[in-house]
């Protein structure tokens, strides 16, 4: 149902507590933690044992102890100790997956073989970094399909209709922006230009604007995430191709990860630049992205239950849809790949899965590899 061999979005770091974290991700159930030298890791939410969750225990220094029994379990899945015997039996462990904490992003790696290294480093996220910007974000869950969520946001014209109180502006101005579709490899961008448009309340509160003004919205759709670069800035006062134009900006980082076939993840954080002469207006832009991304999961949910109740429906395209279209082509494209996969792969590499699975820690592959499949 997905593709894999690829980095999802697990979380945020500041969700690494002292206490264990449940996730279902790609239809897996996984326990995410951080260990008290914080080491982050991800094993399989079941015990070897008696199939406790192990998000039900409690996080320690060297890992995570089940709530049933106390098997200790290191990172990697393997079990540390076996509380009142000496002996830890060779097949106590479970599984684990690549786990990286990186610009306050958890990624984790969903291999296609059980116990595949990660061919590549995950993506770098720079806004998180930058002190020009502060951010703020939060996690949600949609009953619906991920894919209802890109098609949301690889289509603003949207905002018009949903989003009258935040975001959203002139409804007419939104459907006939200017709009640019391009297509690259496994990305797809989407830029829609609305000159001489009026701000919308959000943008007004945070930024000091003298009437209309020049606005742009950049959609850039990656398999597991989508960076949005949405502001605006007085008419005629910036360059609307200069990727350093000044002006209002919102960069926001969105994270689609599959719960399951008919559930998602929405993991997002928005950043926003501060006017000099205004108060720090980044709690404002937070709490209204917070109700725009409200109001969208209440339609794509009553979107998804319809499609239910109309099981097999025709959909009219029109001109907004084609950077969805774009990005569903994308993952059609790598889901073929994948089913093509199995068959083109060395009978060696099932072989060397099936050994790293009879393993303890299964499934983690060294940071040291990671690090070496950066570019």
């Amino acid at each position: 149902m997905f593709p894999l061999n690829q980095w999802y979005v697990a979380g945020f770091a500041w969700e690494l507590t002292d206490q264990p974290l449940a996730r279902t991700l790609l239809n897996h159930k996984v326990v995410l933690f951080r260990t008290g030298s914080g080491e982050v890791a991800a094993l399989e939410d079941r015990c070897c044992h008696k199939s406790l969750p192990l998000s039900c225990g409690t996080v320690e220094d060297s890992g995570l102890r089940c709530g049933y029994h106390g098997l200790l379990f290191s990172p990697k899945g393997a079990c540390l100790e076996v509380p009142g015997q000496e002996r830890v039996p060779t097949k106590a462990c479970v599984k684990s997956f690549t786990l990286v904490e990186q610009d306050q992003i958890l990624w984790i790696w969903m291999p296609q073989e059980q116990g595949a290294a990660p061919t590549h480093a995950p993506p770098s996220y720079w806004v998180h970094k930058d002190p020009r910007y502060t951010f703020k974000g939060a996690v949600f869950h949609y009953d619906a399909p991920w894919q209802l969520i890109h098609d949301n946001l690889l289509d603003l014209s949207h905002l018009g209709y949903v989003h009258l109180k935040t975001i959203g502006g002139n409804a007419k101005v939104h459907m006939n922006a200017q709009l640019k579709v391009e297509a690259s490899g496994d990305q797809v961008r989407v830029l829609r230009h609305m000159p001489d448009s009026a701000p919308p309340p959000t943008y007004t509160g945070a930024w000091p604007f003298k009437g209309n003004i020049d606005r742009w919205q950049e959609v850039e759709f990656n398999l597991s995430h989508l960076n949005i670069w949405t502001g605006g800035a007085d008419v005629g006062a910036v360059d609307m191709h200069d990727p350093q134009r000044g002006g209002f900006h919102m960069r926001g980082f969105h994270a689609i990860t599959p719960e399951t076939d008919t559930t998602a993840h929405y993991m997002w954080t928005m950043a926003s630049n501060r006017h000099p002469d205004k108060p720090d207006m980044s709690e404002l832009v937070y709490e209204q992205t917070a109700l725009t991304f409200y109001e969208d999961k209440v339609v794509i949910e009553a979107q998804y239950r319809n499609m239910l109740r109309f099981p097999g429906a025709p959909q009219v395209d029109i001109h907004v849809d084609v950077g969805p279209n774009r990005a569903r082509r994308v993952i059609e494209r790598l889901l073929k790949q994948q089913q093509q996969q199995p068959q083109q792969q060395p009978q060696q590499q099932s072989q060397q899965g099936r050994l790293q699975e009879q393993q303890c820690g299964a499934g983690v592959a060294p940071l040291a590899a990671v690090a070496a499949a950066a570019p």
